[in-house]
């Protein structure tokens, strides 16, 4: 058996165990485009619970057409990443909008907000860095800190700012203090706790930078984020954030800052030096739906008010959903297994949505995440908490 065979042989094994387990995932196709009703092939016609397309942006005929427009007039894209072959104007105009809408001096757009928050740290951080980080931020984060090798970090508990500020404390000799945290918690739906890590960042002159990724689009009164929720629109120091959910649902990700962070990590952050930019057709429909988001603010209403009506029919059905003010709702099951069977039985009843488990979230801790969109009716909300019901009383615990 050669190398390459026994490491398939192995592979294979952990494949086997995952399945009787039940814990594999089965990967689903799409026959149509995102919205809140998809036909998925093998399947036919479902409710999606599981898609971040918050706003109903993916399937919005302005944002298609100025994809197909960008497409027919640039192409698939350079070729090539942007200090070498440049970049198109798309690119200029996205980030001119979104630096203006989050109310930053710049932002840089990234192939994924997983790539922008590793650009952040690894180009900010060095032996005299230390970076705070809350202990249920973003894989991305997680891993990002790892290869930015600061000179020390600290993770404290979820959404402790008195752990947060014992730390600064700690550390307050340190030249460069980064504190990180997502604004919308993935697999919670909470909210990191904005106006005292203000307060204690300017205090303890640290610089504050937030994923916002489920925050852009959902929250505040405009749209512009967990800051603006806050009232905190232009306080905080960076925002990271992806194009891939309430912008449309592609891809992409960017930083947004001061001018002079955006221009050092064009020169510098291995992101965007190594890898090829954003097409320039996810460019220009990414702005169009920041267009669309600026022009009918009522989305975010809807979004908000769908997004009670499911709470509150999970509570009439006997669920107790996690509580949040995002669009992320999110009912503990408990063991992977019996989670996954959950969203398996769902999908059968004409309803998609995923279960989490480990490794995701802590052992004993899975949960069936529902995301709501603006574009969801409210036939569609009870269909999937009645499916939700059945399932649950069909899978013992």
């Amino acid at each position: 058996m050669t190398a390459a065979e026994k490491l398939s042989a192995e592979l294979g094994a952990e494949l086997d165990e995952m399945s009787a387990k039940g814990t594999l995932k089965d990967l689903r196709v799409y026959e149509s485009p995102q919205g809140p009703e998809v036909r998925l092939k093998g399947l036919g016609e479902v409710i999606v619970l599981s898609s971040n397309d918050y706003l109903g942006m993916a399937d919005n005929p302005a944002v298609i057409e100025a994809g197909v427009e960008a497409l027919k007039k640039y192409g698939a894209g350079t070729a090539s990443v942007r200090f070498i072959c440049g970049l198109f104007e798309p690119h200029i105009e996205l980030e001119r909008e979104l630096a203006d809408f989050l109310g930053t001096g710049s932002s840089l757009s990234y192939v994924s907000c997983w790539t922008a928050n590793h650009a952040i740290l690894d180009a900010l951080s060095d032996k005299e860095t230390h970076i705070f980080s809350d202990e249920l931020n973003h894989a991305s984060i997680i891993d990002a800190m790892k290869l930015a090798r600061p000179g020390g970090k600290s993770i404290y508990p979820h959404s402790d700012m008195e752990a947060l500020e014992a730390a600064l404390i700690e550390h307050g000799d340190v030249k460069r203090k980064l504190v990180i945290t997502d604004g919308v918690f993935s697999m919670e739906g909470d909210l990191a706790p904005l106006p005292r890590m203000v307060e204690l960042c300017e205090e303890h002159e640290a610089v504050l930078i937030v994923d916002d990724s489920h925050g852009l689009g959902v929250m505040g009164e405009t749209g512009r984020g967990t800051a603006e929720h806050f009232g905190l629109h232009g306080r905080v120091d960076i925002i990271t954030g992806t194009l891939g959910k309430a912008l449309g649902g592609a891809a992409g990700g960017f930083v947004a800052g001061s001018e002079e962070l955006c221009r050092v990590l064009e020169q510098r952050s291995r992101p965007q030096l190594f890898s090829n930019g954003l097409p320039p057709t996810v460019a220009a429909s990414s702005r169009q739906a920041l267009i669309e988001l600026r022009e009918h603010p009522e989305l975010v209403d809807r979004l908000r008010s769908n997004t009670a009506e499911y709470r509150r029919l999970l509570n009439e059905a006997g669920f107790e959903p996690i509580p949040g003010e995002s669009a992320i709702v999110p009912v503990l099951v408990g063991e992977t297994s019996r989670a996954i069977e959950i969203s398996r039985k769902m999908l059968e009843d004409g309803v998609f949505v995923t279960g989490f488990g480990y490794p995701v979230v802590p052992e004993g801790t899975a949960r069936i995440r529902s995301q709501i969109s603006a574009a969801m009716e409210e036939w569609q909300l009870q269909k999937a908490v009645a499916a939700m019901t059945r399932a649950a009383a069909a899978v013992p615990d």
